[in-house]
């Protein structure tokens, strides 16, 4: 498939990208209902991936922006976390690259389960820090940002989730704490893999700066209503949307 698109293909890439801007800002998940999409329109998967791959990078620079001003950040984490997790992001789209395209789309079918996983596992809240050793600080959390990266680079969905859920649990940061960090190493493996992407060829950016535009602009209208709406009833159309998109990749992919 070369780098046009038909219009009718711009446009339902556009409303999928608007959607799924809004549902990651409320529930998380977004890349989980665009990937699928670019697949079922006819993208090559190493360019559904590429092309998400730099949405994503740009959408985490302002969620990164805004929790760092709050103060949330914690820095010494973030030097120890980023080379680990830029190593991770970028093997990880390597090995990805290995496969031929038809392979790249089967293994995006079997680990869209993963990333719905990791969206809709309950988190426990803990408001109160835990002691953040020195085994953590050096030994953990370089593990977490190099196995997490590895997973974001070689698929993506759902590793926001998995980074939140992994720096509270193992590390002992609130959930609001690991949100934070969360954005600094995402960012991290995200812009990584975008960049192999983008060196191998295999990211649409004339499409890819438009789809940008409508990711944004999801994002900030999820963002408001997502105290009107609530978290629980996205996640439930969450849900079934990707149960929807599942099925019709399955048949896609393996309909003979």
């Amino acid at each position: 498939m070369g780098l046009e698109f038909e219009i009718w293909i711009v446009v339902i890439l556009c409303l999928t990208f608007f959607v799924s801007g809004f549902v990651d800002s409320v529930a998380g998940g977004g890349g989980l209902i665009n990937i699928p999409i670019f697949l079922l329109v006819g993208a090559p998967p190493e360019f559904a991936l590429g092309t998400a791959k730099m949405s994503a990078t740009t959408g985490k620079i302002a969620a990164l922006i805004n929790y760092a001003k709050s103060g949330f950040i914690n820095w010494r984490l973030a030097l120890v976390g980023l080379p680990a997790a830029v190593i991770g992001g970028t093997l990880g789209t390597k090995a990805i690259l290995y496969f031929d395209s038809a392979d790249i789309g089967k293994i995006i079918l079997f680990l869209l389960p993963v990333g719905i996983m990791a969206v809709i596992l309950p988190r426990k809240n803990l408001n109160a820090a835990k002691e953040i050793t020195k085994v953590k600080i050096y030994l953990v959390v370089p593990m977490i940002c190099f196995v997490l990266g590895f997973y974001d680079g070689f698929f993506g969905p759902g590793a926001g989730s998995f980074f939140i859920i992994a720096l509270n649990f193992f590390v002992g940061l609130t959930l609001v704490q690991a949100a934070a960090m969360t954005k600094v190493f995402n960012l991290a493996t995200a812009f990584s893999s975008f960049v192999v992407f983008a060196t191998a060829g295999k990211v649409f950016f004339v499409v890819g700066i438009l789809l940008i535009f409508f990711s944004i602009m999801g994002n900030i209208t999820g963002s408001s209503l997502a105290i009107k709406i609530g978290s629980k009833f996205i996640k439930a159309v969450l849900i079934f949307s990707l149960s929807m998109l599942f099925v019709s990749l399955a048949w896609k992919l393996f309909a003979a």
